[in-house]
C-alpha cells in the first residue's frame, strides 16, 4: 500500500511539471508573436501644419502595416486635444511641450497619456527675413515706429487655436509691444504673405517654428526671446494617447512607443508635401520603401499584416 501511494504521488508531480512546462511554452509562443492587435479601427486627429501633416500620415501608414484601419481627421488644435481626451479619437503626434501646448496639457493631462517624445528640439519664435538687419530680438520691435508703420503694426499669425498664437499674444503683453497686433489666418496664408514679402524684399514679422520647410527655402532668422516665453531652447514634441489605448490596442501602442523622428527625415518629406504638393500618403510610402532599416526599428517585435 505504501509503495502504491508513493508511485501515485510521483506520477502526480510529473503530470504537474509537464502541465507547467506546456503553459510556459504557450506563454513563450504568445510573446514571440508580439502584442495583440485589439481594437482594429483607430482615429488620429491632426492640424495641417508642416511637420504634423507628414508625421501623422507616417504613423497612419505604419499602423496599417501592422493590421489597423486608421482614419486621419484634419481638425483645429483645440479639437485635436479634446477629441483624444474624451475618447472620440485615439492619439495624436503633435504635443508641443512644455511651452506651446501648455494650456491644453494643463486642461487635459488627467485624460491623456504622454506616450513618447518623438523630437527633442522644436524651437519657436517671432521670425523675420534675414535682410531685416536691425531686428534681432523681440525687444527691437518695441516702439520701432519705422518698422511698425511699414507693416501696419501687424504680426501675421496662423490658426487662432494654435499654441504659438497664445505664446505670441503673451509676447505682445509681456514685452510691452502695445502698438502691435497679432492677426489670425492659417499657416498657408501666413506663408504666402511671407514669401510675397521676401520676393519684394519688404519687412514682415511672423511666428514660426522648426522643423519647418520654410527655413530650407527662405533666408530667415528667429528673433531672440530673452524672457523665454516661447520656451527657451525650444519645445519637445510628443505622441499622446487616450488613457485606455494601451489596453484596447496593445499593438498600436507598441508602435507609438517605438516611433521617433529626426530633422533629416522630416525635412526630406516636408517640401515634397508643401511645395511640390505631392500627396502626403505617397510621400511617406516612398520614405518607407527607401528606408527599410528605419521601418524595421519602428516595428521591431511587431507582426506585420500581409
Amino acid at each position: 500500500m505504501i509503495l502504491i501511494l508513493f508511485l501515485a504521488a510521483c506520477g502526480g508531480d510529473d503530470s504537474e511539471e509537464t502541465s507547467n512546462d506546456a503553459s510556459a511554452d504557450e506563454g513563450s509562443e504568445e510573446t514571440s508573436e508580439g502584442p495583440e492587435i485589439g481594437q482594429e479601427d483607430l482615429t488620429q486627429p491632426y492640424v495641417a501644419w508642416a511637420r504634423e501633416t507628414v508625421s501623422t500620415h507616417m504613423l497612419g501608414a505604419l499602423l496599417e502595416m501592422v493590421g489597423y484601419n486608421v482614419e486621419l481627421s484634419q481638425v483645429e488644435a483645440g479639437a485635436m486635444w479634446s477629441s483624444v481626451a474624451d475618447g472620440s479619437a485615439d492619439f495624436h503626434t503633435s504635443a508641443w511641450l512644455p511651452a506651446t501646448h501648455a494650456s491644453y496639457w494643463e486642461q487635459y493631462e488627467e485624460d491623456i497619456t504622454q506616450v513618447k517624445q518623438v523630437l527633442d528640439s522644436a524651437p519657436l519664435a517671432l521670425t523675420v527675413p534675414s535682410y531685416m538687419e536691425d531686428v534681432n530680438t523681440i525687444e527691437d520691435l518695441k516702439d520701432n515706429e519705422e518698422l511698425g508703420e511699414s507693416v501696419d503694426w501687424e504680426i501675421v499669425g496662423i490658426d487662432p487655436g494654435a499654441g504659438i498664437m497664445e505664446n505670441t499674444q503673451e509676447v505682445i503683453e509681456d514685452y510691452g509691444l502695445d502698438n502691435w497686433e497679432l492677426t489670425a489666418s492659417s499657416e498657408a496664408a501666413m506663408l504666402t504673405q511671407l514669401q510675397a514679402a521676401i520676393d519684394n524684399e519688404e519687412p514682415i514679422v511672423v511666428p514660426l517654428w522648426k522643423p519647418h520647410w520654410a527655413f530650407g527655402t527662405m533666408d530667415l532668422k528667429m528673433l531672440e526671446d530673452p524672457q523665454e516665453i516661447y520656451g527657451g531652447d525650444g519645445d519637445q514634441i510628443y505622441t499622446v494617447a487616450r488613457n485606455d489605448l494601451e489596453e484596447d490596442a496593445p499593438r498600436a501602442y507598441k508602435v507609438l512607443e517605438q516611433y521617433d523622428e529626426n530633422y533629416e527625415m522630416i525635412e526630406e518629406m516636408m517640401p515634397k508635401v508643401h511645395q511640390e504638393e505631392q500627396d502626403p500618403a505617397d510621400v511617406v510610402q516612398e520614405y518607407i520603401e527607401n528606408n527599410p532599416d528605419q521601418v524595421d526599428e519602428w516595428l521591431d517585435g511587431i507582426p506585420r499584416e500581409e
